[in-house]
């Protein structure tokens, strides 16, 4: 049985890192917090802009724009949105098993372009290409940031370079689920005129006319794509960090009242084994 100097140091370990899981949970619980109030109203700016395209096809404008353009897939690439930190349960874990499953079932394999230490390190252990890495992103994430990316993967997919990108990240779906999720970003695939978003078709007049608007929505909307999956990826991360750090509270707790048991057990073993060395003396005496 270990020593009871041994068992004090172990709870006051214990309680030590029970502290930094509380403190550590109600961080995360105040990012998470403002990151789903950003999150809640980005949404409704990226749905205004799929709307926008909704009308624009029905106006019937846009087919032979570069980014509608679908040709053979001879090259394939996934933008992986991860994040640049752990100590957040299976948000990254979940996420970057999904892709690599996908990245060894399909033909031709996709090659990788991360946003994310923690997807970067997972991939670079395991044979996947990674044909490219932004770095920096969460130092001060928005929109521009999401529009620089965003540019880097239109030019190679308007170069030829690639001939199919899919954008993966983990989906925000309450505080308590974050769903990995796989979405194609190019080429844009336009509402149809009978889809969401069309039926007011004829309802409004463009000015200038479709295929010029549409040169500034399409690249526009793989903009907010990018944005929306960087925003709902941070918001996701902390909820998952808030509920991985919960846990951990709750487990440090169970452990320190298993401890103070075995504690308070072996200190009475030990007195009880005192007392009788002490009567065992006594009667010896007479």
């Amino acid at each position: 049985m270990p020593s009871l100097k041994h068992i004090r140091r172990r709870i006051s370990s214990v309680k030590s890192t029970q502290k930094i899981t509380r403190a550590m949970k109600m961080v995360a619980a105040a990012k998470l917090r403002k990151a789903q109030e950003t999150v809640e109203r980005f949404r409704s700016y990226a749905n205004a802009t799929a709307s926008m395209l909704a009308e624009i096809a029905a106006d019937g404008g846009g087919e032979e724009h570069p980014l509608l353009e679908r040709r053979p897939v001879k090259s394939a690439l996934i933008l992986v949105v991860s994040s640049d930190r752990g100590l957040c349960g299976g948000f990254n874990t979940n996420l970057n098993r999904m892709v690599f499953d996908r990245v060894r079932e399909e033909t031709p394999r996709p090659a990788l372009a991360i946003v994310g230490k923690k997807a970067a390190a997972y991939f670079g252990r395991r044979d996947a290409e990674i044909s490219e890495i932004f770095a920096d992103v969460y130092s001060e994430p928005g929109y521009a940031v999401a529009a620089k990316i965003a540019r880097r993967l239109i030019a190679r997919y308007t170069s030829g370079e690639v001939d199919r990108i899919d954008l993966a990240y983990n989906e925000m779906l309450s505080i308590a689920s974050q769903k990995p999720t796989i979405r194609p970003l190019l080429p844009i695939e336009m509402p149809s005129a009978d889809g969401d978003g069309g039926g007011a078709s004829g309802t409004y007049l463009f000015e200038p006319e479709g295929e010029q608007l549409l040169a500034k929505i399409l690249p526009m909307s793989v903009e907010v794509a990018v944005c929306r999956a960087l925003l709902e990826s941070i918001a996701a991360e902390h909820a998952a960090r808030m509920a991985a750090m919960d846990a951990a509270t709750t487990n440090a707790q169970d452990m320190i009242e298993h401890l103070t048991l075995v504690y308070n057990r072996a200190r009475q073993s030990a007195i009880t084994s005192e007392l009788m060395d002490i009567v065992g003396g006594a009667e010896a005496l007479d």
